[in-house]
């Protein structure tokens, strides 16, 4: 047998979280803070700032920011995620859906 052969694959659901096996609440918050995180990242880089000037834009401190960028999602509320995009003019549009 080969690896090949010997690999499963299961299709995830569209919540990484959840499919780690978090419960669904838990699994939703994380999924919306990695979402907000992940734009606020893009912006970042999209404008080519340091962690310095980021932070100095967001009026955060330096290793705040470098926990953005490092994808640290537990030192990030969804509010406070919401407010540092709030800064950058994007408009956040919420979506559900059954």
């Amino acid at each position: 047998m080969t690896i090949a052969q010997s690999v499963q694959i299961t299709k995830g659901s569209d919540n990484v979280f959840e499919d780690l096996g978090f419960e669904a609440e838990e699994a939703m918050n994380l999924k919306i803070r990695a979402d907000l995180m992940l734009q606020l990242r893009f912006y970042i880089e999209a404008q080519g700032w340091t962690q310095q000037q980021a932070a100095a834009f967001f009026k955060e401190t330096q290793p705040r920011i470098s926990n953005l960028l490092n994808g640290d999602i537990t030192r990030f509320s969804i509010d406070k995620l919401i407010n540092m995009l709030a800064k950058t003019g994007m408009k956040i549009k919420v979506e559900l859906y059954a």
